[in-house]
């Protein structure tokens, strides 16, 4: 879809511990699904982890929110690869939130604010499997006006060009409007040649590229805080886990045909719902599920589409889960639309994110410190 109209907590709430009852943007609950038989096993234990990526060698990289990468062996996660722990904090929701290579292992990003609250993605380039500090260059910097909804995750896209998340600049109601302000890199994603330029290139066919009055770097606005993000490995479709304000969290969702431009509402609207009086967007592009906090869910964790082979009745499913609820649970999305729910009755804790192996196969990373594979019953 592509739209030419111009126009709290890590993720959301923290260090909140408030069931997830679980709605649809639509009138009708689709079916619950066949739930998949699965566990949980603990394969390492962390400071805090907060992002992880797959590395060369098959091997799964982990960040830790303090400013530590360490990579996972088959007796847990190794000695700091790279520790930036002096230049990032972890007060408010601030850290190292972001980790990823470019699809030929040729490079490695990180994404974390800086002691001044910036938000800052650096590059360094890999050798042999192997980090070269000495090689570290800023790509892109974005001034944060608050401690929270700084998103910060980092993907390259099957078009392999780097995709960055960055909420709107936090305090709480988007009170500087960057939701819907295509002239601030706040409250979207971006998109960008992080190798063609200096610091970076701008992808020529990015959808707001010499529109007066936006950044070309934009891909999708109306972002409130899109803490987790992926595209599907089997489809190249993008799914993001917007954490909500007060009622409703969302998971947005765009095919791989798409040209950008999306304008997924906040602050005019929290999922399908207006937000504090305002009125929906003409090319609003509703969330292609949400949920209420009738329960014990306040934040959304955005994971991925399962295209591992170990657990086959998850094959195609997208796996998600809620910091506060720490559920597990699954959507099957079929052209634009959820025709499947499940729940795998595991609970992972206080879920901060989701990592994808080489493999296809996932671990989820609990703030308190699990590294966890999810592997059949």
């Amino acid at each position: 879809m592509k739209v030419r109209t111009r126009s709290s907590a890590i993720i959301g709430a923290l260090f909140l511990a408030v069931t997830l009852t679980l709605t649809t943007a639509s009138a009708e609950e689709p079916p619950a699904g066949p739930s998949a038989q699965v566990v949980l096993t603990e394969v390492a234990r962390a400071q805090g982890p907060s992002a992880g990526a797959a590395g060369p060698d098959g091997k799964v990289w982990i960040a830790e929110r303090a400013g530590t990468v360490r990579v996972l062996g088959d007796y847990g996660l190794g000695e700091p690869v790279l520790d930036i722990s002096a230049e990032t904090t972890t007060d408010g929701e601030r850290g190292l939130l972001g980790v990823a290579f470019d699809p030929e292992f040729a490079h490695f990003y990180i994404s974390y604010t800086d002691l001044e609250g910036t938000s800052t993605i650096d590059e360094f380039a890999v050798e042999d499997g192997q980090l070269r500090p000495d090689t570290r260059r800023t790509v892109l910097t974005q001034e944060q006006p608050y401690a929270n909804h700084n998103g910060g995750d980092i993907k390259f896209g099957p078009d392999g060009y780097l995709y960055i998340a960055f909420g709107d600049g936090g305090s709480g109601g988007d009170p500087h409007g960057n939701g819907q302000n295509l002239d601030t890199l706040l409250g979207k994603i971006l998109r960008i040649d992080p190798t063609g330029g200096e610091p970076y290139a701008v992808p020529s066919d990015n959808p707001f590229v010499a529109e007066e009055g936006a950044k070309d770097e934009i891909w999708a606005y109306g972002l409130r805080n899109p803490w987790r993000f992926s595209f599907d490995a089997g489809t190249g479709d993008l799914l993001i886990g917007d954490v909500g304000q007060s009622e409703w969290e969302e998971i947005d969702w765009a095919p791989a045909s798409s040209k950008g431009g999306e304008n997924y509402g906040w602050s005019s609207m929290e999922g399908t719902h207006p937000f504090r009086g305002g009125t929906e967007p003409a090319n609003h592009v509703p969330p292609v599920h949400e949920y209420d906090r009738s329960g014990l869910g306040c934040s959304v964790t955005g994971g991925f589409v399962y295209r591992g082979e170990a657990i086959a009745d998850l094959a195609g499913s997208y796996v998600y889960s809620d910091y506060c609820d720490g559920t597990l649970r699954t959507l099957r999305i079929e052209d634009g639309a959820v025709t499947e729910e499940g729940d795998l009755g595991v609970q992972g804790g206080e879920v901060i994110s989701f990592v994808e192996a080489g493999d296809g196969e996932l671990y989820v990373l609990a703030i308190g410190g699990t590294v966890s594979r999810l592997d059949p019953a």
